[in-house]
């Protein structure tokens, strides 16, 4: 007999698991609530709402995106970055191109999904120089 889990959609089965790495990723990288609310651009009731049994909310291809490109950028910064700069790398100031001395998590933030995929290319391409 397949699990409560198994018996949901695709998308919702996904933002459960993006919903559960986001929240690790932000605690581990010493966001606020608020950060990652802003982030993620998934409201705090939403993100209460998942961590009970009963939830099966869809999130938007938009928050599925941003979910996707935060994995994505933990693991860039994780493969690329000794453990204390991994950690800290988006509430650090940075002058690289797209950042002009801001944090990275404030211009992911103020730009929205362009500039978090943007963050997760740039990550990508230092990996790859």
């Amino acid at each position: 007999m397949p699990s409560r889990t198994e018996t949901l959609p695709r998308n919702v089965r996904v933002g459960m698991v993006g919903l559960k790495a986001v929240s690790r990723i932000s605690a581990h990288w010493g966001l606020s609530d608020a950060e990652r609310i802003a982030l993620s651009d998934i409201p705090e009731n939403i993100w209460q709402l998942s961590r009970h049994e009963e939830f099966n909310g869809a999130l938007s291809r938009d928050q599925l995106l941003r979910l996707s490109a935060i994995v994505g950028i933990y693991k860039a910064l994780e493969l690329y970055f000794n453990e204390k700069i991994s950690s800290q790398w988006v509430t650090l100031p940075n002058t690289g191109p797209l950042f002009s001395g801001a944090r990275p998590i404030d211009v992911m933030i103020s730009d929205g999904l362009p500039a978090i995929i943007g963050v997760r290319h740039y990550l990508d391409d230092l990996r790859y120089r």
